[in-house]
């Protein structure tokens, strides 16, 4: 292999240090190569708007402008973005791939890797592949679960995600997928559908989680006041992590904990959005029911740790994406995972969960049998989830494939 620095583009994460599935990669996948004198990153983060980098908030970062920095030893860009509502991430994305494209010709950078996380630009990738193609480089492509697919969008923006993902794949050398499941339907929808007729070419890469157990101690002053606040006790609450959409089960699951005869509390660790909630309070009326907590984000990660592992039992809800990081967290922390039954949720956990399907009463029926679990039961399944997790999805493991793929393709 040619001694060159590989130098690889990232773009599609906000920010490094955010609470998000790319961004959360970024930052291990910089920091585990952070001393490799082969392998140079570049990462797009946003300059403003939702989600926006915020630098002066991250340990180890040193400042080259206002809108650059370097972290991990990854060059960091920022990209100032006008107000569009929804088209905002398709700019983003178009601004971060001109800004990579003028970036390695001023440098002149040889034999670059452009990867691009999730597909929102499918009308201009094939102006992209071959621009980045004419410097002499490669596009590589994370699909991302099924975006089309997710319950925010109306009709006309499912199909231009369809139509976008559809063409992303076209025009990408490798797409690296983090779910098996995802690989098999690139190929099962787009095999023969490539330039001149080719499959896409694909590969499989997990997604990671961090094993290592909290810091905190149950006597930690942080630990102790977020359960005085927030009403709960160890070993003592449901909990679900996530993001606050349609398609991550909220209603079916609070309907469903209402339903049942649990003592236990249900902690939702979630960002608001108050649309949505008000939506769920006309049709449930759970905030008549006290065990229904609304707790607010938790971005303190050893604290957020602790609170998995002293859960009672975790409840997943995720029915869009590939590999999801707060599965795979919750399977190396808490003992007892409940999960919606789909596909990419069974690809992760295999036989270390509990799962649950979406008809009515199902999940209620569910919580009242798990809730006399006996205590040796939950532990087994729990030291199971984690030699799984320890097996399969490591950081570390994780990092170490993604540098086999990059620091040594051919040139």
């Amino acid at each position: 292999m040619s001694q060159d620095i590989q130098h690889v583009f990232l773009v599609g994460g906000k920010s490094l240090g955010a609470y998000g599935g790319y961004e959360t990669f970024i930052d291990k996948l910089t920091e585990y190569h952070q001393n490799k004198d082969n392998i140079k990153y570049h990462v797009a983060c946003k300059a403003n708007g939702d989600g926006a980098m915020d630098e002066t908030k991250v340990t180890g970062v040193t400042q080259i402008s206002s809108s650059e920095f370097i972290y991990h030893n990854a060059h960091c860009f920022k990209i100032k973005i006008p107000k569009l509502g929804p088209a905002v991430a398709i700019y983003y994305d178009v601004a971060a791939l001109k800004k990579c494209c003028s970036y390695i010709k001023e440098h002149q950078i040889k034999h670059p890797i452009v990867y691009i996380m999730a597909c929102r630009i499918g009308p201009v990738a094939c102006h992209f592949y071959k621009e980045i193609h004419k410097l002499g480089g490669k596009v590589y492509l994370n699909p991302d679960g099924h975006e089309w697919m997710r319950a925010k969008w109306s009709a006309p923006v499912r199909k231009y995600w369809k139509i976008s993902e559809q063409m992303m794949i076209k025009y990408c050398d490798l797409a690296i997928c983090d779910s098996v499941n995802i690989e098999k339907y690139i190929h099962k929808c787009y095999d023969g559908k490539g330039i001149k007729k080719r499959n896409p070419k694909t590969t499989f890469i997990a997604y990671g989680a961090d094993l290592t157990p909290s810091k905190l101690s149950d006597a930690d002053p942080k630990l102790v006041n977020w359960y005085q606040e927030k009403k709960l006790k160890k070993k003592d609450y449901y909990l679900v992590v996530g993001r606050f959409v349609p398609e991550n089960s909220f209603e079916i699951m609070i309907r469903e904990f209402m339903k049942s005869n649990s003592k236990r509390d249900f902690a939702i660790i979630t960002n608001v959005n108050n649309k949505f909630l008000n939506e769920l309070e006309l049709k449930l009326h759970f905030k008549a029911d006290s065990r229904i907590k609304f707790v607010g984000t938790v971005y303190d990660q050893e604290v957020l740790k602790k609170i998995r592992e002293n859960a009672y039992a975790y409840f997943h809800g995720h029915t869009v994406g590939g590999t999801n990081p707060s599965l795979i967290e919750a399977l190396g922390s808490t003992n007892l995972n409940l999960l919606v039954d789909v596909g990419f949720n069974r690809e992760v956990a295999q036989e270390c969960a509990i799962y649950w399907g979406r008809n009515k009463g199902e999940l209620s029926r569910m919580i009242n049998q798990v809730d006399r679990m006996k205590q040796e039961d939950i532990i087994k399944l729990g030291e199971k989830a984690k030699r799984r997790v320890a097996d399969e999805y490591t950081w570390k493991k994780i990092c170490d494939k993604y540098y086999e793929l990059l620091a040594r393709q051919e040139q």
